[in-house]
């Protein structure tokens, strides 16, 4: 019977009853060894009735196997698994090592595993409630937790409940992000009933209350302690509390110094083999120790021997046989273990192999690196760091044990593990000089967990370094890209000069895409041209696998759609972004997800951008990468400024600048400035909007920066005409426009001719602002092009032209409404009304009550996905997708798909 957890009961029951009526629950019991996590679990489970119950247990044992505690839960729904997206299946049979695993490595991603563990579990609850339960969180292997995790953070709509227990302190970072329900010790009255029903015999009272005090509660403690000698006890009485793990562990040592030596022979195989019985009794048979002496552990209470399985009763138990076992005797009992597995079991023979020798061992090492690459294969990043860096530890030859660290650290990275991945790095370089590809890994981690001026300095370098004329531009252009963040156009402009000198040499095309994109980005940055450079890159771009299967670059291939900015370049790279994204780890997504969201904030997709966004702060945040932080916050801003999301813009405005000029990174003060000035500008606070974009173009100017596409200019005009300083104004738009024609590109040009357009008269305003449409016409920027028709509407109803004025009105509300850009649209509306035409409510974006991921969800369906395919899309399950779209019908007043389908044409 479970004492002194009433209320922790009734929390889950809460849960488990809501998931019955089909709302998902998901809670992480949390506390330090022996709180009683583990049995507050067992008592839910007994409590569930005929609800199906997925289990797994995490084992220090296999805490190294990919994908191994994940394959122990899921075992008896994998049949689910025929009827999720075949995508995801295949990734999912390549993570947990099963027959199909058809797919491309690239889409065998933590994001695809993880929305296969979700599909399978929404699948498998589709006959009855489900509850998911995982016990010892923190031993589970890091591939597992990231699926699992990954898949609990997205239930909402569907009959499943999630109960994880988690160790702490060791597992706080494992379950971040899931709900908490902290155990604490039980109270005084609970502690003695406990002790009580536990001992045959009568515990005095102050005993239990010396007990009680000292171990703050701790029902295991109280279990092992409350037998004690009264010399045990009575050390306790300094009034200190004990620590918890090594009083009990303490208390297990002395029961275990009970058993004989055959006994204590046997508990040490299984500690060290895991919960398999055969396996236990076949490495016992090697070490010619009675396998059957594990009765007397189990009389002892100490082990449950079951259906084939061997369980500890703690993992304190486990820890206290194999710490208190000499050394000699461990690693004879991993050689066992090693030998009674089957040849082909790699992974696991590897581990104990390992375990089993203490100085360098070429084959441990060889078969170690095997099982690493067997890691690599099944996107388990994490574990594969682990194999190789063990691996390298034991590997004779230095060169072979430089490469392996390498690949270590490698992995480390794509794990997003940076700290670990130098910590790598920096075992690699001792004794030599760091090379090129150890430069280049350093750079990649700076750029985003420490400084960019850093990562500069790395690149710069690295580009001083005798290189392959394949590889000679690589390193300059990288330093490009961090100048780009730094906002240091000079710098810039002095690596396109060596690079402009390099190009003529170099044929690979990986090597030149890089450098032609690099020379065209430092030319523009610096308003000397290089939109050239960047068109020639362009099909090199698109035909170069080798940058397609390069993650840590893969941004570079939206780099040019960015920077050109026109409806024709880079809608083949948008597409090659989206087919290859999935191989980019959890250590290069968030530069990937900042880039893709950047592009479709400054197209029409809004709602993904937004969504995009929020995924890359996530992800940059739970991998320590604060310069994607940093960028991803403040395109948010920016695209929050657009959308009119005032409060939401200036927050994460703030929380983007902080980390910036922490960092130096000038290039995302720039978008934040931008953002609040623009801001102010669509709120009518012309005075702080003309601060705001003063501020900006002085930046501008001292960072040597003179991209017209950088330049507030053309709304610095708007704030200034409505401040009444028309002369300002004038000289501002010329300026801006000689600029814009130096550039030559579409969107640079339509803005200058707004601009123009509002400070000149008669005819000429009316020709520039058509001649602005044109342009915009060539881009992909709607919400630019509406700013246009408003700005052109506004001055034809002054000219007294009501009727052109409408035309020109609604063209812009129509877009706003759509976009959501909701500031604007009022903007609109009250224009129409002045011209006397009456805009019904109606008129308002049919998606400004939506949420995000309604948005998103709304989006998918009406362009003919199904439920199960924007399901697929979003990494939701079936049911949440149906429980949005059954919020967004009540919100929009319709009923069917054809309704959501014209309610929503043309959004996105």
């Amino acid at each position: 019977m479970l004492v002194g957890r009433q209320a922790e009961q009734q929390a889950i029951d809460r849960l488990v009853a809501a998931a019955r009526l089909g709302t998902s629950g998901v809670l992480a019991v949390t506390g330090e060894a022996g709180v009683g996590k583990t049995a507050l679990l067992a008592s839910a489970v007994a409590g569930l009735g005929d609800m199906r119950v997925l289990r797994a247990t995490g084992l220090e044992s296999e805490r190294e196997l990919p994908f191994g505690a994940l394959l122990q839960l899921l075992r008896p729904a994998l049949a689910a698994r025929e009827g999720i997206p075949p995508v995801q299946a295949d990734a999912l049979a390549a993570a947990l090592g099963l027959p199909r695993a058809d797919a491309a490595p690239g889409s065998r991603d933590r994001f695809t595993i993880g929305a296969a563990v979700l599909s399978v579990l929404c699948r498998y609850a589709e006959d009855g409630p489900l509850a998911v339960v995982v016990d010892d969180l923190q031993l589970v292997d890091t591939p597992s937790v990231d699926a699992l995790v990954f898949a609990a953070r997205r239930l909402a709509a569907d009959p499943i409940v999630v109960l994880c227990g988690v160790r702490v302190p060791e597992g706080d970072q494992v379950a971040a992000g899931l709900p908490p329900l902290r155990l604490e010790g039980i109270d005084l009255d609970a502690a003695r009933a406990l002790v009580a029903g536990a001992h045959p015999h009568p515990v005095p009272e102050e005993h239990v209350e010396v007990l009680h005090r000292a171990t703050a509660g701790n029902p295991l403690a109280l279990l092992e302690l409350g037998a004690a000698d009264r010399e045990v006890v009575e050390s306790m009485e300094i009034g200190l509390p004990v620590r918890v793990s090594r009083a009990v562990t303490g208390a297990f040592a002395r029961r275990l110094a009970r058993l004989d030596d055959e006994a204590r022979a046997a508990l040490l195989v299984a500690a060290v083999c895991g919960p398999d019985l055969r396996h236990v009794t076949d490495a016992c048979g090697m070490l010619n120790v009675d396998a059957g002496r594990l009765g007397a552990a189990e009389d002892a209470g100490l082990i449950a021997v079951a259906a084939g399985r061997v369980a500890f009763r703690h993992p304190l138990l486990r820890a206290a046989v194999y710490s208190g076992a000499p050394v000699d005797d461990r690693r004879r009992a991993h050689r066992a273990a090693a030998d009674a597995l089957p040849r082909g079991d790699v992974d696991r023979r590897a581990w104990h192999l390992s375990e089993a020798v203490w100085e360098p061992d070429a084959a441990v090492a060889d078969l170690l690196a095997e099982a690493g690459e067997h890691a690599v294969s099944r996107a388990a990043f994490a574990v594969a760091a682990s194999a190789f860096e063990r691996s390298a530890r034991l590997t004779p030859a230095v060169g072979v044990r430089a490469e392996r660290l390498l690949r270590a650290a490698d992995a480390a990275w794509t794990a997003g593990e940076g700290d670990r991945a130098l910590t790598l790095l920096d075992m690699r370089a001792q004794g030599g000089s760091p090379d090129l590809r150890d430069l280049e890994l350093r750079a990649s981690v700076a750029a985003r967990t420490g400084t960019v001026r850093d990562a500069l300095g790395i690149l710069l370098t690295a580009a001083g370094r005798p290189a392959e004329a394949a590889e000679q531009a690589v390193f300059p252009a990288d330093a490009v890209h961090a100048t780009y963040y730094l906002g240091d156009a000079r710098t810039a402009s002095e690596l396109a000069g060596r690079l402009e000198a390099l190009l003529p040499h170099v044929a690979d095309p990986r090597a030149r895409a890089l450098g032609l994109m690099a020379t065209g980005i430092a030319r523009i940055l610096a308003g000397h041209g290089g939109v050239d450079d960047i068109r020639a890159a362009v099909p090199l771009l698109e035909s170069g696998s080798r940058l397609r299967d390069d993650p840590r670059r893969l941004s570079w291939l939206l780099l040019a759609p960015l920077f050109l900015r026109d409806a024709t370049a880079g809608a083949r790279l948008r597409t090659l972004v989206d087919q290859v994204r999935g191989a980019a780890g959890v250590g290069a997504l968030p530069a990937v997800l900042f880039h893709v969201a950047r592009d479709q904030a400054t197209t029409a997709a809004w709602s993904r951008a937004e969504a995009n966004y929020a995924e890359a702060i996530r992800l940059a945040v739970e991998t320590g990468q604060d310069t994607e932080l940093a960028t991803s916050l403040a395109g948010l801003a920016w695209l929050e400024s657009r959308s009119g999301k005032a409060d939401a813009c200036r927050a994460h405005a703030a929380r983007a600048d902080d980390l910036c000029r922490a960092r130096g990174i000038r290039m995302g003060q720039v978008w934040i400035a931008f953002a609040l000035g623009d801001l102010e500008l669509s709120l009518g606070r012309a005075e702080a909007a003309v601060t705001q974009f003063a501020a900006l173009a002085e930046t501008l100017a001292e960072r040597g920066l003179d991209d017209p596409d950088l330049a507030p200019a053309p709304e610095l005009v708007d704030a200034l005409l409505r401040l009444g300083r028309p002369g300002e104004a004038r000289a501002e738009a010329e300026a801006f426009a000689r600029r814009a024609a130096q550039k030559g590109q579409p969107w640079a040009l339509a803005r200058a001719d707004r601009a123009q357009a509002l400070v000149a008269d008669g005819e000429e305003c009316v020709r520039l602002f058509e001649r602005a449409l044109v342009s915009h016409a060539r881009t992909l920027d709607r919400f630019e092009d509406a700013r246009t028709h408003l700005a052109f509407g506004e001055r034809l109803r002054r000219m007294g032209r009501r009727v052109d004025a409408r035309r020109e009105l609604r063209a812009a509300l129509e877009v706003f409404a759509d976009l959501g850009a909701e500031v604007w649209r009022a903007q609109a509306v009250a224009e129409l009304a002045a011209t006397g035409e009456h805009v019904h409510a109606g008129a308002a974006s049919a998606t400004a009550s939506l949420t995000p991921q309604e948005l998103q969800v709304s989006v998918l369906l009406a362009e003919g996905r199904t439920t199960r395919e924007a399901a697929a899309a979003l990494f939701l399950s079936p049911k949440t997708v149906e429980y949005h779209l059954r919020k967004v019908y009540t919100k929009l007043g319709i009923g069917s798909r054809a309704e959501l389908a014209r309610a929503i044409a043309e959004i996105d």
